[in-house]
């Protein structure tokens, strides 16, 4: 039924329109002629949103908020495209992936003839470079997914190079990168990582997990000024993708990264951060609890304006492909043997339950990374722990990547109010998964992997990220894996992944908009609701009225955080 129909139009504006909006005052921003998806359960669809001051003052349909239009209001007729939440990112690495855009940029390309090209040809466009840095490249374009130094010797030999994969577990060095880090067939591994060798016990150029700081921590650091245009390079893809407000998931210098914090700095004292930024500052795992008072301090520094560093990051493992995963149990070796190899928790469980206890009891919020069923177990048992010492507070922790949970776990999840910070991206046939992961696993373990319908049915809830620039920062694209766990580019005929832990549009829509605002304690952002502030986004179509199978084709017209427009394509 339509409401403006079914009542008086005076008094469906009054039962959804913000308190103040009595004082006659037109908007500032008027969107009509819907649809408008409002990811508010008490009224899911409208036609017509009103914005002044920056948030949303009514919410209907056109002949209810059309009194508001004034001589100076900014009317956006959508003509049947759909107005929705914006977008928030709640995994995401903006500084490092705007950085790489300008690097030596391979996240584009696929196999190893088209690295040698690109490579051979960013080496030589930068000849005065004393470091050819970037990354990007796939592992499934490799044997084993382990590229060799000689490779790269080929084609730079006179220049160290060291080029991050795709997933930023690993990095890929010449000899030249090597020789200057003091890398040889005697260099023990570290503790939090492993050197690749070959036959002979010679390095191969692979560095996983912590062995990248090897390499890494003699990259001459960007200056701040490269810094703070890769962060407004990121700012503005994002918002091109209809992103508004997103979760940063490491401020402070993790493996083979840039602080990210002194671009967030600058740019918010020039005022060019326009984005809402929840920054996670990094634990460093080689040191305990008496890092905690320097966190404290770093919140009250950093917070302030757009941005705040109310959350910390704890890496608890590392990605299955490498077997750095924290598994229950061991992984299998390429025959279907069992290995001796389950991973690695990269913090002693014990003393996680301790230094998760200590920050929740700061009112820090913990962002989990737990990709394997051990790391998903150990860091729900430190947030029960959490919960027992201090009481069910309001700090909102949650597990971002999930690709392997225990049945067991799942309904822990809604039970420890613990959020489910999912990358749908991943869960699909490709080559990373099928050669390098699933044999590997077995086939129980590969059962359990992304299981985004058992979470929902469960209750837990639901938020989402593309931990870009490992993957697409495109939300759209999520959302279409999530609803089919195909990729976009997958013909009708391709194996769906695991179907029977697909989620509808709608679940999918609120994990990236609600869910992430819940998150991010972006309390006022995540719906299209009257008091809530305007962080809205337009897209070029309703992906509802559409078969599952077009919704990545959808596009975003148009992004408005605080009813400022940040972002219009071309189309719009």
């Amino acid at each position: 039924m339509d409401l403006s129909t079914a009542v008086e139009p005076e008094a469906a504006l009054a039962a959804d329109a913000a308190p103040g909006l009595a004082d006659g005052r037109p908007a500032d921003l008027v969107f009509r002629s819907g649809p408008v998806h409002t990811v508010d359960a008490a009224r899911s669809r409208a036609s017509a949103v009103a914005v002044r001051d920056g948030r949303i003052v009514a919410v209907g349909h056109d002949a209810e908020v059309g009194d508001l239009i004034g001589p100076g209001t900014d009317v956006v007729d959508l003509r049947g495209k759909l107005l929705i939440p914006g977008f928030q990112d709640a995994h995401v690495h903006p500084v490092g992936g705007g950085l790489e855009l300008a690097q030596c940029d391979l996240s584009e390309a696929v196999s190893a003839d088209a690295y040698r090209e690109l490579i051979s040809g960013y080496a030589a466009a930068h000849p005065q470079a004393p470091w050819i840095t970037g990354g990007g490249w796939s592992l499934e374009a490799f044997p084993g997914g382990m590229p060799t130094r000689e490779f790269l010797d080929a084609l730079v030999p006179d220049r160290p190079v060291f080029l991050v994969n795709r997933d930023h577990h690993g990095g890929w060095a010449n000899s030249r990168a090597l020789e200057l880090a003091g890398i040889t067939s005697r260099t023990p591994d570290p503790a939090d990582g492993r050197i690749e060798r070959d036959a002979d016990g010679r390095p191969s150029g692979m560095l996983q997990e912590g062995a990248m700081q090897l390499v890494g921590e003699l990259i001459p650091e960007p200056t701040l000024a490269e810094q703070t245009a890769g962060l407004l390079r990121a700012q503005r893809l994002l918002h091109s993708y209809g992103v508004t407000a997103w979760q940063d998931a490491m401020l402070g210098r993790g493996p083979g990264t840039v602080d990210a914090v002194p671009a967030y700095l600058a740019a918010r004292s020039a005022g060019q951060l326009t984005a809402r930024v929840t920054g996670a500052l990094w634990w460093e795992r080689s040191r305990g609890a008496e890092q905690i008072p320097e966190l404290v301090a770093k919140r009250a520094e950093l917070t302030g304006g757009p941005l705040r560093a109310t959350s910390v990051k704890i890496m608890q493992d590392g990605i299955a492909e490498n077997h750095t995963a924290a598994m229950l149990s061991p992984y299998l070796t390429a025959c279907g043997c069992t290995s001796d190899n389950s991973g690695i928790s990269f913090i002693d469980p014990e003393e996680l339950r301790t230094y998760v206890t200590l920050l929740d009891a700061e009112g820090f919020q913990v962002h989990f990374h737990a990709l394997g069923d051990r790391a998903v177990r150990e860091a729900l048992d430190a947030v029960e722990a959490a919960r027992r010492a201090n009481g069910r507070r309001d700090t909102r922790p949650h597990l971002a990547h999930l690709q392997v949970v225990h049945p067991d776990d799942v309904p822990r999840f809604r039970r420890l109010g613990a959020t489910a910070n999912i990358q749908a991206l991943w869960a699909a046939h490709e080559p990373q998964m099928d050669e390098l992961t699933i044999p590997f696993l077995g086939h129980q373990r590969a059962s359990w992997q992304y299981p985004f319908g058992d979470l929902l049915r469960s209750g837990a809830t639901l938020a989402a990220g593309s931990d870009w620039p490992v993957s697409s920062p495109d939300p759209l694209a999520a959302l279409h894996v999530a609803v089919n766990r195909r990729l976009p580019e997958d013909p009708p005929s391709a194996p769906v992944f695991l179907p029977e832990q697909r989620i509808d549009l709608g679940a999918a829509l609120a994990a990236y908009t609600a869910g992430s605002a819940y998150l991010n304690h972006l309390d006022d952002t995540g719906s299209v609701q009257p008091g809530k502030l305007a962080d809205l986004v337009v897209l070029d179509r309703d992906p509802f009225d559409g078969p599952p199978e077009e919704i990545a084709g959808t596009r975003v017209l148009q992004t408005f955080v605080g009813g400022r427009r940040v972002y219009a394509s071309d189309d719009a």
